[in-house]
């Protein structure tokens, strides 16, 4: 009887502890199924935390942020992308159409005063460096694509005479008539005059006509006579190499064709400016020789 009350104050005594270590802060500890205390810092399993486990441990999955994910967020901004470099188009010593198109339209602002020649040269780049200094752009002298996007916004598309302003224009198609015999065969359209014998295009050179007043006459003509050292006798101006093919029309030298190219005109005679090529062609075509004056 003695022992049953003895294991019962036991056990009351053991719960009472228990309660006043929860309420002290103090760890508590597990019991055993014996009814003995477990040593302080074992788990429930018996083995110390931190200490190597015997089995493979389950990896835990991670845990999940709330917080939305910046690349997927609407709110989420591209980065500006780098503005390009402006292109070079056309620099000192290019040649073609592309540079015969910027000359025109540089001329057109009055940025450059030559006629296109179709070669980038000193006028040119001097005229390109004045255009991009007057509107803020690097004075490179070299025309980029910026420099040429302004330049299209202040200019038109240039007409045929602008752009062979100061002449070079290819020759024309020869006209049928030119094709056969000994033929000066001359373009209004492209200002041109070739020499042609049986088809075949000999020498090509820049001619200049009469003004609306005193229109070049067109059609199919033959050369009259020959002077070479010619004055003439209404102007008294010097026609040297002239050629005659229709009344007082002739095809001769002009050193004011040479001096002011496209900016004047004759009075009806077809102007020649290269007086080398005047010299040879007169040489050349005999008295009877066909003129062909065409569009």
């Amino acid at each position: 009887m003695r022992t049953a009350v003895t294991r019962n104050s036991i056990r009351a005594t053991l719960s009472v502890a228990g309660v006043l270590a929860l309420v002290g802060g103090c760890t508590a500890q597990a019991v055993q199924t014996d009814g003995h205390a477990k040593p302080p810092g074992t788990t429930a399993t018996g083995t110390t935390p931190g200490a190597a486990s015997s089995g493979p441990a389950s990896p835990k999955p991670a845990a999940k942020s709330s917080a939305p994910e910046a690349a997927a967020s609407d709110d989420a901004k591209p980065s500006a992308s780098p503005t390009p470099a402006p292109r070079t188009l056309y620099k000192p010593g290019d040649q073609g159409k592309g540079v015969r198109e910027l000359q025109a339209r540089l001329r057109q602002v009055a940025w450059l005063f030559e006629g296109p020649t179709g070669t980038y040269g000193p006028a040119t780049t001097r005229a390109v460096k004045g255009f991009q200094g007057k509107r803020g752009l690097p004075r490179t002298g070299t025309t980029d694509s910026v420099t040429w996007e302004r330049l299209l916004k202040m200019t038109h598309t240039p007409t045929r005479d602008e752009l062979y302003a100061a002449g070079g224009q290819p020759a024309a198609k020869p006209d049928p008539r030119c094709m056969t015999g000994r033929v000066m065969c001359i373009s209004k359209t492209s200002r041109t005059l070739t020499w042609m014998i049986d088809g075949k295009r000999l020498m090509t050179t820049d001619v200049r006509f009469g003004s609306q007043y005193t229109p070049t006459r067109e059609g199919v003509f033959h050369v009259d006579f020959k002077s070479r050292h010619h004055v003439s006798t209404i102007y008294h101006t010097p026609m040297p190499y002239a050629m005659f093919f229709s009344g007082g029309q002739a095809v001769h030298y002009s050193s004011d064709f040479a001096a002011r190219g496209y900016a004047g005109a004759s009075h009806g005679c077809v102007n020649v400016r290269d007086e080398a090529k005047i010299a040879s062609l007169f040489d050349q075509v005999r008295t009877g020789d066909k003129v062909v004056v065409y569009w």
